[in-house]
């Protein structure tokens, strides 16, 4: 299979738009086989997230009167924690009872500040992802290498198993963040979402996998930013699935990485909408759930033939 690190001919010593995936139309790229037969990879990505009560809040569903912000932030601190109680609880009886793979893309420090979670979703058999210590941007002036390598330890040392993905705090990276990944002998990153299949990124000293991580099927986007109502996940996914069932698109294998965040699609008017997802992705003969490491492993056997 042709190797997409190299751009195609006609593109050798033109300008590259995307300075580490070299561009290529869908349908001009070769077809992946699915993993088992199956046309649809689904990748399950809960964002597990430590907000410090002392530190502004990364993300608010309640501004402050006259705008001024204050640290503590009660009431957005209680809207993320409330999630690692009631929603986390909700996630992880729904997808544990399903037998689902899980990708959790967790802060390092969760590991301290929720131990009970952490170690249920150990015990569960998600695959840890890296997201940072907390939810900062690697972008927000600490040493990132630092950050990096001690969140990496850190889960390592928690599950026993190395660390094989990540996705940054908020998706913010610098522009040496591929590279130091890859020197921690990262092998993939959600960060760089451009098509529905994967495709190497590159970096030093080894390319990376991007691993497919919609933002348009993530709750963060629908209900912290766009502030749709509660159906509006369940209808992209519908629309979503309506889509790569038309005979106009490009052959081949797709991946579909749906983001979730305890504290959006675990309360109670979201999550039956969630249920109905899982239904409706399980009801269909074409699917199959896998983590971001098992689709970084069939991605790579199967661009090795």
């Amino acid at each position: 299979m042709d190797d997409v690190l190299s751009p195609p001919g006609a593109l050798r010593g033109a300008l590259q738009a995307n300075p580490r995936i070299p561009y290529r139309l869908a349908h001009q790229q070769p077809p992946l086989r699915g993993p088992e037969g199956k046309r649809l990879i689904v990748n399950l990505v809960v964002n597990i997230e430590y907000w410090p009560f002392d530190q502004e809040m990364p993300r608010k569903v309640l501004t402050a009167p006259h705008g001024r912000e204050q640290v503590p932030d009660v009431p957005n601190f209680c809207w993320a924690d409330y999630g690692m109680r009631a929603g986390m609880a909700r996630l992880l009886s729904l997808l544990t009872a399903r037998r689902l793979p899980v990708s959790a893309s967790i802060n390092a420090t969760v590991i301290d500040a929720y131990p009970d979670c952490a170690e249920q979703i150990r015990d569960a058999g998600w695959e840890f992802i890296g997201h940072g210590m907390h939810q900062t941007s690697l972008q927000g002036g600490a040493s990132e290498a630092e950050v990096i390598r001690d969140t990496l330890h850190k889960l390592q040392q928690f599950t026993g198993t190395p660390v094989r993905g990540w996705l940054s705090p908020g998706l913010r990276e610098t522009a040496d963040t591929p590279d130091i990944l890859a020197a921690q002998g990262v092998e993939y990153l959600c960060d760089w979402s451009v098509d529905d299949v994967p495709h190497r990124l590159q970096a030093a000293p080894t390319p990376l996998i991007a691993m497919p991580y919609t933002l348009e099927i993530n709750d963060s986007v629908v209900y912290a930013v766009e502030k749709h109502s509660s159906p509006e996940m369940l209808q992209r996914l519908q629309a979503t699935l309506a889509c790569f069932d038309s005979p106009e698109e490009p052959e081949g294998a797709r991946v579909l990485g749906i983001g979730l965040h305890p504290h959006l699609i675990g309360v109670p008017h979201r999550f039956p909408y969630l249920v109905q997802m899982i239904d409706l992705l399980q009801g269909r003969d074409d699917v199959i759930f896998m983590t971001g490491s098992q689709i970084a492993d069939w991605y790579m056997q199967e661009t090795a033939r």
